[in-house]
């Protein structure tokens, strides 16, 4: 599930489509695209611009399902086309890199684990920004590092507004409590 354009300037750089975003051919249709849509600070319409916004995963299809969620995106798919489509981003200011597999793609200094990489945010700052992926099965990782949405999140809000702004789209003012 690909929405890009070149001249996006936020890029969000996920995992792979969970089994209803594969069925629906929508990414981000579900209660992890309502998290990320909440944490940015934009509506759907807003995100779903592929004028604002260009998502990427590292894996196109649905990988299926393991012992303890989805299986990760397939280890052929991200070398074979990442690099050419993400060549295309012209005018890109944020990259907003979701969970282990991204992580691992983007930042590969990045070696002490997710929790480690979203710990380091100010290193890459303002240009990318490493985020626990939204699933509701990360509520337990949220509740231990709440400093991330009360320190972290409105940051990424601004950063987007601002982004938005220069864009000439207007993100709603409303904060996440």
């Amino acid at each position: 599930m690909l929405q890009l354009r070149p001249s996006a300037p936020v890029l969000i750089a996920a995992q792979a489509p969970g089994r209803k975003v594969h069925d629906t051919g929508v990414p981000f249709n579900d209660a992890s695209g309502d998290r990320l849509r909440s944490w940015l600070g934009v509506t759907p319409e807003q995100f779903y611009n592929p004028k604002l916004f260009a998502i990427v995963p590292m894996g196109l299809c649905y990988p299926g399902k393991g012992r303890s969620g989805d299986l990760p995106p397939r280890p052929e798919c991200a070398p074979r086309w990442r690099g050419p489509i993400l060549g295309t981003l012209q005018r890109l200011q944020l990259t907003l890199v979701i969970g282990q597999h991204a992580v691992r793609y983007h930042l590969a200094e990045e070696r002490s684990g997710l929790t480690a990489a979203v710990q380091n945010w100010r290193r890459y700052w303002p240009s990318i920004l490493v985020l626990p992926h939204p699933s509701p099965t990360n509520n337990r990782w949220l509740a231990r590092h709440r400093w991330f949405e009360q320190e972290v999140v409105p940051l990424l809000q601004a950063r987007v507004a601002e982004i938005l702004r220069a864009e000439g789209s207007q993100a709603p003012t409303r904060s996440r409590a």
